[in-house]
């Protein structure tokens, strides 16, 4: 029997933790690194007696994201307890949510220019529950989208600390942080859609503030679960799902992805091995060997034993939560750059990089509304304000400028108050003492001289001076003309209009 054809399946698990002031359930401060188990009470400790209460705001963003990923936000909802044994599980079971998540029903679209040359192809329906199907593409060819099947609140673990030789310890500062998992349908036909997917999640999420977002933290951290599709001799097989656990870079997720999806195919080929809908292999992802690595196998949810959590009580989501959620979600980045590609007419390079964060996109448009040109302002922003907060290593929130200084640098250069040159000047000094630029022009004594007669005068001295490049455009030589502009410049000390000068050096030469 010969093999026809195959396929990859995946869906994705995404773990994110909310940037709330506290824990999900307790008092006890919410935020990355610290001293060891100094964080702690006895809710999050799992203490017996210790009552856990909803912190504030933490529905509320579970809402923000549902919202800003096109979920529908459930008015009623509860929490349940989800069992499992695992050191860092204090408790011996997991605060969650099963039945009734807070968000259903949601997508994500992902943009078709991001995917690889050989993965933009055509496509018009979505998955089945069968996972038959191809992949959802937008009519205008532009996006392909994956369906969110849920996203539920929960807390968080501890985290496992493992020394050389022979000792492990426990940190349980991170017990209890609240979390949101975002359950995708298995509607992903590749490796680089995974990670692509999680990439686009994290700058949403990121937009909406509700969670940072860091990898490298495990802010976000991303479970793939992936099966193939195999044809062999005119007949579709499907292989065990496997669940590949903790991938928290977007070069783990495609590697990772990409090793089990070639070993499931050898296993296919090797053992007959087929999907079994009450049976899922939980793998490892060994960055070192670069290959997946089983860790346990689960044969149906009631291993998990869920029951309605008794401590905390089923409850309402008012509308009021839900319409003050919607109002944080806003301009999305993909609407927004394409708004700005087609408001303002810059290329898809400025947008990208202007909407990289939502703060440096608001600090852009700020500065756009007065700009006379608006591409010089990204412009600007891009080439030199960038570059000095990269060599910083601050974010647009600490530069010690205003978009008003960028605004009236630029209609200084656009209005002939100064050339492109001093503009690098008055940018430095603006940085330097935070003085507006029309101000550092002036005391600079920087203005521009755009007064006809006296332009005339510097050009007809700097002619007569130089015979012999008058002489040369005369013979055809017409590159004097930039140096003989020049000559211009240097002799008025910069102040010239650059225009000016350089029309009347043509002019008069034409005329000699």
């Amino acid at each position: 029997m010969a093999i026809d054809k195959w396929e990859v399946v995946i869906g994705c698990e995404i773990h994110t933790q909310l940037l709330t002031k506290t824990k999900a359930f307790c008092a006890c401060e919410n935020r990355y690194g610290g001293m060891p188990n100094t964080r702690v009470c006895p809710v999050c400790l799992g203490l017996p007696g210790a009552m856990p209460r909803i912190s504030k705001g933490y529905v509320e963003l579970g809402a923000v994201a549902g919202q800003a990923l096109n979920c529908h936000i459930a008015r009623f909802t509860k929490f349940d307890r989800k069992h499992y044994f695992y050191p860092d599980l204090t408790k011996g079971y997991q605060i969650t949510q099963y039945d009734i998540p807070l968000c259903d029903n949601g997508y994500v679209d992902l943009p078709m220019s991001k995917y690889p040359k050989d993965q933009q192809k055509g496509g018009s329906k979505c998955r089945s529950a069968n996972f038959i199907g191809e992949p959802c593409i937008s009519e205008d060819g532009k996006y392909r989208r994956v369906r969110v099947e849920r996203i539920h609140l929960e807390e968080d673990v501890g985290k496992s600390l493992h020394l050389p030789g022979a000792h492990s310890y426990i940190d349980y500062n991170r017990s209890g942080t609240p979390l949101i998992e975002i359950v995708t349908k298995p509607d992903m036909t590749s490796p680089e859609e995974a990670a692509l997917f999680m990439e686009t999640v994290q700058e949403i999420l990121r937009y909406v503030k509700v969670t940072n977002g860091n990898l490298e933290e495990g802010n976000m951290r991303c479970d793939a679960n992936i099966n193939l599709n195999v044809w062999e001799d005119g007949k579709l097989y499907h292989t065990p799902i496997s669940e590949i656990k903790n991938l928290n870079s977007f070069k783990a997720i495609k590697e990772a992805c990409t090793y089990e999806a070639q070993r499931q195919l050898k296993e296919f080929q090797d053992d007959r091995q087929e999907f079994n809908p009450g049976f899922k292999v939980t793998m490892g992802w060994d960055e070192a060997k670069g290959e997946t690595v089983v860790q346990r196998t689960k044969n149906s949810f009631v291993d998990y034993r869920f029951v309605v959590e008794p401590d905390i009580k089923p409850f309402s989501v008012s509308e009021e939560l839900i319409s003050r959620a919607g109002s944080k979600v806003g301009e999305l980045p993909e609407a927004k750059r394409t708004r700005m590609k087609k408001e303002y007419g810059l290329s898809e390079f400025d947008v990208e990089t202007l909407t990289s964060t939502r703060e440096l996109s608001l600090w852009f448009e700020e500065a756009a509304k007065g700009a006379k040109d608006v591409k010089k302002v990204a412009n600007w922003i891009l080439a030199e304000l960038l570059a000095v907060l990269n060599e910083k290593n601050q974010t647009i929130n600490e530069v010690s400028i205003t978009p008003k200084h960028i605004t009236e640098l630029v209609n200084a250069i656009d209005e002939g108050k100064i050339s492109s040159a001093q503009g690098k000047k008055v940018f430095a000094k603006m940085l330097e003492t935070n003085k507006m630029p029309l101000e550092i022009i002036k005391s600079e004594g920087m203005e521009v001289v755009s007064d006809m007669s006296a332009i005339e005068a510097i050009v007809d001295g700097v002619l007569s001076e130089n015979p012999k490049a008058v002489a040369d455009f005369k013979n055809g030589k017409t590159n004097v003309v930039g140096w003989l502009t020049g000559q211009v410049m240097k002799q008025s000390k910069g102040k010239a209009n650059p225009k000016m000068a350089a029309e009347l050096v043509t002019k008069k030469l034409a005329d000699a």
